[in-house]
């Protein structure tokens, strides 16, 4: 079951399978034409975190969406994307004739280079044994997996990683799942309804933020290569990609994606992370329609707000610290009184502040700043003030680094607390570490948050 939708084209599918699986049926010869001849380029791929789904604005994003993104428009092409229910599925319209390449988070095996030919990598991942943190005892070697109760996607490459490690552990057992995506059964591990499961490294990395009760037991094999696979023939377009890929241009791509998708997420605290998700339950539903308010006022995200929101006070209207900010944003008094709010501690009151506040430091920065960077340079200004904010950006452009790239400030910002940097600076000494935390934090919170929007 798919359906061709073309770049901007929305469709919600359900989570699919994350590993990989096989369909040993032969190639199908089409007429297809090259994207080179229709600029057209057709590209297979699967709903998931990891690849390609559609986020609170029913605008299509993901690690493989702005990939492929970036070499279409690199190349002059528009993209049809061919969405469907399943690695086995992607793998199978590469062998039908009618797609061009597939992007779907595929591992780059052995096995598979003998069916399609092998595009270019973008990211290394391992394959990870993940159980629930309270089983025991839990498998840390190879010799202690068996006995232990594993559940995996059918047909993926996890299967083949569990077969091979049973050859030299002939007692371990496994059940492959033909029902279960891989991100299912990471939370039917977390629920305890499932011993354990594998799961590349990326999605794992993603998914433990919402479920704090998962636990990397092991890592069961050494670092592969996620990336494209073309249909056999394919050569020219084959090395097409790979020789963007391997450009300045695909590094930038590849930059910018690992930045958005990946770079920013840390090992969560397992009692923040489980604290974080018990108050979506019972303080963020008083608060909700609040920051939903303040979203339409001033076109700051409702989930963003929110997730500063927590950083702030936790949800806690009633909080305060040493310094004298106080409420549910931590407004200090003269931002509060600037902003018109006579009580910080009236939750209403201080989000539509805190919301008013943010807007304005995104506001003052200059509109040519791409998203989501003047984004987080606003949070940044928010944290730490526009007067350091501005001059990091000073200092950024002597040192030769982008201003408006918030990758490039991170590495600037900390300067602020450094003698041989803040001196000459305008505004001189602050903590300029701590902002960039600060973002971190927040992007991490507004993922797990997030889901409480839709």
């Amino acid at each position: 079951m798919s359906r061709w939708k073309c770049a901007h084209g929305l469709l919600i599918l359900p989570l699919v399978l994350a590993g990989c699986s096989e369909d040993n049926s032969q190639p199908t010869t089409t007429d297809l034409k090259p994207p080179s001849e229709t600029g057209t380029l057709k590209v297979a791929t699967r709903n998931g975190s990891t690849t390609y789904y559609l986020d609170r604005h029913e605008n299509p994003v993901g690690p493989e969406h702005a990939l492929i993104s970036a070499y279409a428009e690199q190349r002059g092409w528009q993209v049809e994307w061919r969405l469907l229910e399943s690695t086995s599925e992607v793998l199978a319209a590469l062998e039908s004739g009618n797609t061009h390449l597939a992007a779907a988070g595929l591992t780059h095996l052995a096995s598979r280079d003998e069916r399609f030919a092998r595009g270019p990598a973008h990211t290394e991942i391992t394959e990870q044994l993940v159980c629930h943190r309270d089983a025991r005892p839990m498998p840390r070697k190879s010799e202690d997996i068996p006995g232990t109760d594993i559940v995996v996607t059918a047909g993926s490459s996890y299967v083949e990683t569990l077969n091979k490690l049973n050859e030299q552990h002939p007692e371990i057992r496994f059940q492959a799942d033909a029902d279960r995506t891989t991100e299912v059964i990471l939370s039917d591990v977390a629920e305890r309804d499932v011993g354990c499961t594998v799961a590349d490294s990326n999605i794992v990395q993603v998914m433990r933020r919402h479920f704090p009760h998962l636990e990397v037991a092991m890592t069961l094999t050494e670092g592969r290569n996620l990336g494209w696979y073309l249909p056999r023939g394919s050569e020219d377009l084959g090395s097409d990609a790979h020789e963007w890929m391997n450009s300045v241009d695909g590094d930038e791509a590849i930059g910018l994606m690992e930045n958005q998708y990946y770079s920013y997420i840390g090992d969560f605290d397992f009692v923040d992370l489980r604290a974080l998700n018990r108050r979506i339950e019972d303080r963020l539903p008083k608060f909700i329609d609040k920051f939903r308010e303040a979203e339409a006022k001033t076109g700051m995200p409702a989930d963003l707000l929110a997730a500063l929101a927590y950083q702030e006070s936790h949800w806690d209207p009633t909080a305060r610290s040493p310094t004298g900010v106080r409420g549910i944003m931590m407004l200090t008094q003269r931002t509060a009184k600037s902003l018109g709010v006579t009580n910080r501690l009236d939750p209403e009151a201080a989000i539509d502040g805190g919301a008013r506040y943010l807007a304005d430091r995104h506001r003052r920065l200059p509109e040519t700043i791409p998203e989501p960077d003047r984004t987080f340079l606003a949070l940044a200004s928010y944290n730490i003030g526009r007067g350091h904010l501005l001059d990091a950006r000073e200092l950024a452009r002597t040192l030769n680094k982008n201003p408006d790239s918030w990758q490039e400030m991170t590495e600037v910002l900390p300067l602020k607390a450094d003698k041989r940097y803040y001196p000459s600076t305008r505004y001189g000494y602050a903590r300029g570490y701590e902002p960039v935390h600060y973002v971190q934090r927040i992007r991490n919170y507004r993922d797990v948050i997030r889901s409480a929007f839709e």
